[in-house]
């Protein structure tokens, strides 16, 4: 297996675990201290060595691509003013070879469909998807580890969370079998 390089992030869904902050945010984008949700994925994603960003998106979350496209007028008064500092911020060394596809989707149709929505950017390459809901915070990371695991069996990889049955509903679900369940780190 060739080195992962590129990361889908389907970013199209409601919210609807985070209402009523959702309704007028989207989840991505809702700030964890001074940074979006979505910049923590995108940063554990380029330090596990993703070098392409492809996010399957909707119409309602034109932040996502407003959060990570160059915003000029933001520069040059930050230029103006000498706030070094905020334009760092803003600017990011980490992201400046990263390159960004935004794929908006018009019918929403699960997870499943979302992935299938880049297929034609993907090919015959190896890729991960990273669903930025949750933040996890580990060294190296749960990308990082799932490369690794990838790479190291030559085979495909979930990361998976417990939940508690009365939550099912508000996440992506996984069934397996006895032969499955033996092979979980």
């Amino acid at each position: 297996m060739n080195k992962i390089t590129k990361a889908i992030f389907p970013v199209a869904g409601l919210g609807t675990r985070f209402l009523p902050a959702t309704k007028a945010i989207p989840k991505e984008m809702l700030p964890i201290i001074d940074k979006p949700l979505i910049e923590y994925a995108v940063e554990e994603a380029v330090l596990a060595g993703i070098t392409e960003i492809i996010f399957i998106t909707s119409h309602t979350k034109r932040s996502i691509e407003d959060h990570f496209n160059q915003n000029y007028e933001l520069e040059k008064k930050l230029v103006q003013l000498g706030n070094n500092d905020a334009l760092k911020k803003i600017n990011r060394d980490i992201f400046k070879k990263l390159h960004l596809l935004m794929s908006n989707r018009v019918i929403q149709k699960g997870l499943g469909d979302a992935v299938l929505q880049a297929r034609h950017l993907i090919e015959e390459e190896a890729f991960a998807i990273l669903l930025a809901d949750d933040l996890i915070i580990n060294n190296p990371s749960a990308t990082q580890q799932l490369i690794d695991i990838a790479i190291e069996n030559e085979s495909s990889v979930l990361g998976l969370n417990r939940v508690p049955q009365k939550d099912l509903g508000k996440y992506g679900v996984v069934a397996s079998s006895k032969a499955f369940s033996d092979k979980l780190y």
